[in-house]
């Protein structure tokens, strides 16, 4: 179709959709309507690709994954599904002819706030590889209602607000209430014995939930496929009870509607308390009954014979969250299939793998034994029947070694019984894989290295991926502009092929239109920042960013040491740093999550002194950025020239910040953890600041005895930053506040190893100094950081994940 004819239609299903979707007019529109009217044209094309490439999968019957995740941070959609459909030029002429800009509209999109950080951007960056790599796939999620909440800053504290993203309604998914799925909780399990002898169980007097499947297509790169992202709403069984209504007892009345729904109510309610730690329980079973009982009936609509589900259904666990669909596909298989245990084993074994994430204890998901025996009594009763299994596998390994079968053991014993997910989805699942390379040797040499004498070669590496679609061709469009006049727009599909732009690192001409770039590129920030914050930036300054979940492992605290330290030499010496700074942390900490919130308070404390005085202010400026999300990623990472990786050696899993931010020209600061150390061999030792203990001197240095007083005693700028903290400098009108910072690096052992860190951190600081004072080296740098990345692209993930995993195939 010729770009006018796409114009023309495009602006006639506009006008359609104003007026008869939407039943507004010109003059009744508001700017919400304009941008639902054309999302609502631009997901016709959608619509019509995405039921031919259903039929198609229909008609040839593929192996299919099913990627199964709590999380998926999709971000905005329009935008992204009209450059991948390469409609943008047609789009824009459309929204000419009616009186309308395109990026305006684009600005009136919620984001969808399915998700918290790397795991759910991960997910969303995987459903768009698998898309444009033609890969039959299905994304299965919960459609929160309220999502991850909308952080506001108030007094420099987090306060968490519900983020009503669904308040306007969502253009872009398809509600299938006859596809409705019953999901049970609670109830009895009896024993029978069935007419072929076995020993059977059945689950009854349960209370039902029912889950409504919202679709959304998700659109490929310049191909026809589109893919679906299905999510998971619960809605009661019996909405309502008018008995109780007509008697005057109107809550009760919808007292069941309400406890039903509230599964899909928030993303990661506070697990704190019992009530929270239940409901959370609740959310990912019902994530993994929903879409299970989905998958059969998929699968069945096609195929026979159940015992072909390994070779024709893939089922991937993204972290520990889904674990529960190991005893849900085997309580199907056997409960209700009819299939003998070891075979039913071996089907489910082969039908799943597992993502870990990470090696933190408390990430690790323990479910207390008494709970699950309450809210799911007949899954509690099939672990136990898998670890009776399992423990005589672990027997014949390590014979007669019963401290080996407590260790390794689904269930735990020592602390209260509790059901251990990361032992349950390494015995349930065919593959387990890490997600860098350092972290998959932690998993072979640690966390599951015990696991792997019982099943040897269970482990594998894929290190995580970013989708360059949306993370440069959409987030940076001068940037993808200047690249494909350079070397053409091959690399949006292949991003090997940006290695191209590297034999410019030397152009003079070049690294002047680079800067260019980005000097565009923070000056939009600034003006971003302005209008929406009031905070007003010096684009001259160094572009500094931390922008990831607040955790201190990620070790944000770290960074705000060294602003105080910063503010403090600037105070003694006004020359002693020369290189003006505007330093910016955006993240959400978790609502439970103490520690987390009170470091964002100190933050906000700092920035406040930091930023308000005469003999600092023109040198160093903090901000912390509120409700951090994709949008914002968006605006931030293009304009970023120091991408902040700073976390404790050997406890971040990959980090995908990392990659958003090196493709997009930032250079790096951090320490030999996670994908840091694969950007650095990649991008080249001389283009990345490298600090800190390693993985291994961290482990040698608790080994030894560390005592954070010693790193006090050597350093007296650290003394002094540490007593501003102690002594109340930050926190005046509240004594004490900070205190618990204070204690828990100098008291409490500094767990994540801050102060050990602190100097060589600094210190590496004022290297970055040097180098960006001088702009044609740190530009050459820049360049390469881009061109060397296209490792980090999540095609590259995916063809890894299909051929060594999945075995899926694309069905260009």
């Amino acid at each position: 179709m010729e770009n006018g004819e796409k114009t023309e239609q495009i602006t006639q299903s506009y006008i359609n959709a104003l007026r008869i979707a939407l039943a507004k007019n010109e003059k009744t529109a508001t700017d919400y309507d304009h941008y639902q009217a054309l999302a609502l044209a631009i997901r016709n094309y959608l619509v019509e690709r995405w039921l031919k490439t259903q039929e198609k999968y229909r008609q040839e019957n593929p192996k299919r994954v099913y990627y199964l995740s709590m999380e998926f941070l999709m971000g905005r959609s329009l935008q992204n599904a009209i450059l991948n459909m390469k409609l943008e030029k047609s789009s824009r002429e459309a929204m000419k002819n009616v009186g309308q800009k395109l990026e305006d509209l684009y600005e009136q999109e919620f984001d969808p706030g399915l998700g918290n950080g790397g795991l759910g951007r991960l997910a969303a960056c995987f459903m768009d590889s698998l898309a444009t790599l033609d890969m039959p796939a299905y994304g299965c999620g919960i459609r929160y209602e309220f999502g991850i909440f909308k952080q506001v800053i108030e007094n420099g504290f987090q306060v968490e607000m519900p983020d009503n993203w669904l308040y306007y309604g969502n253009p872009w998914e398809i509600q299938r209430p006859e596809m409705r799925v019953p999901v049970h909780f609670y109830g009895k399990v009896e024993k029978y014995t069935d007419s072929k002898g076995v020993k059977r169980s059945r689950w009854y007097d349960t209370d039902q939930v029912m889950g409504i499947p919202y679709l959304t297509p998700i659109p490929g790169y310049d191909t026809d496929t589109v893919n679906t992202l299905m999510l998971w709403s619960a809605k009661a069984s019996d909405e309502f009870n008018l008995e109780y209504f007509n008697n005057g007892n109107y809550n009760k009345a919808v007292e069941e509607k309400n406890d039903s729904e509230n599964i899909s109510k928030v993303l990661y309610p506070n697990d704190n308390i019992r009530e929270g730690k239940e409901l959370r329980l609740k959310q990912e079973y019902f994530l993994v009954a929903t879409s299970i009982y989905y998958i059969i009936r998929n699968f069945k609509t096609i195929n026979d014979d159940i015992r072909q589900l390994p070779e024709k259904v893939a089922i991937h666990l993204n972290d520990t969250h889904p674990t529960l669909a190991i005893p849900e596909l085997m309580r199907i298989l056997f409960d209700i299939e009819g299939l003998d245990w070891d075979e039913a084993w071996d089907i489910t074994v082969r039908t799943i793998a597992y993502t870990n994430h990470t090696i933190l204890p408390e990430a690790l998901e323990k479910w207390p034994l008494e709970m699950l025996a309450r809210i799911l009594p007949r899954h509690l009763e099939i672990i136990y029947e898998i670890n009776s299994h399992f423990l005589q596998k672990v027997l014949s390994v390590f014979p007669g070694d019963l401290n080996q079968m407590g260790k390794m053991s689904i269930i735990e014993e020592t602390n209260g019984k509790l059901i251990r997910m990361a032992n349950l989805a390494f015995v349930g699942s065919h593959s387990v894989n890490g997600v860098s390379a350092l972290h998959t040797e932690i998993l072979k040499k640690d966390l599951f290295n015990d696991f792997l004498k019982v099943f040897p070669g269970r482990i594998n590496n894929k290190t995580n991926g970013i989708t360059p679609r949306r993370w440069l061709n959409q987030a940076n469009e001068p940037l993808a502009a200047l690249i494909s006049e350079s070397i053409g727009d091959s690399w949006k599909k292949n991003l090997d092929d940006i290695h191209q732009i590297a034999d410019f690192a030397n152009d003079d001409g070049f690294k002047e239109q680079w800067q260019k770039v980005k000097r565009l590129n923070k000056e939009r920030f600034c003006q971003y920042l302005d209008k929406s914050k009031g905070i007003k930036i010096n684009p001259d300054s160094m572009f500094d960013v931390q922008i990831k979940r607040l955790h201190e492992y990620k070790r944000q605290l770290l960074n705000v040491l060294r602003i105080i330290s910063d503010y403090l030499l600037l105070k003694e010496n006004p020359n002693a740093i020369t290189i003006p700074r505007t330093i910016m942390i955006g993240g959400k900490a978790a609502p439970g999550y103490h520690m987390a919130k009170l470091i964002i308070k100190l933050a906000n404390s700092v920035g406040k002194i930091v930023n308000n005085d005469p003999a600092t202010k023109n040198v160093l400026r903090f901000h912390f950025l509120e409700n951090y999300n994709v949008s914002l990623a968006e605006r931030i990472i293009p304009a970023s020239e120091l991408s902040e990786q700073i976390s404790t050696a050997g406890m971040e899993a990959s980090g995908t910040g990392n990659m958003k931010l090196a493709l997009n020209g930032a250079l790096t600061i951090g320490t030999l953890d996670g994908a840091n150390i694969e950007i650095m061999e990649e991008v080249g030792e001389d283009n990345i600041f490298i600090f800190g203990l390693t993985a291994d001197e961290v482990a040698r240095k608790k080994a030894e005895g560390y005592v954070p007083q010693d790193i006090l005693r050597d350093n007296p700028l650290l003394n002094q930053v540490l007593e501003l903290i102690r002594g109340d400098f930050f926190c005046h009108d509240q004594p004490g506040l900070f205190r618990p910072i204070y204690d828990v690096l100098v008291n409490h052992g500094d767990v994540f190893m801050v102060l050990a860190d602190f100097e060589s951190y600094v210190n590496t600081q004022r290297k970055v100094d040097t180098v960006y004072e001088d702009q044609s080296e740190w530009t050459r740098k820049s360049i390469i950081n881009t061109a060397n990345v296209a490792k980090f692209s999540s095609d590259r993930t995916i063809r890894e994940y299909a051929r060594e995993i999945w075995n899926i195939e694309s069905q260009r």
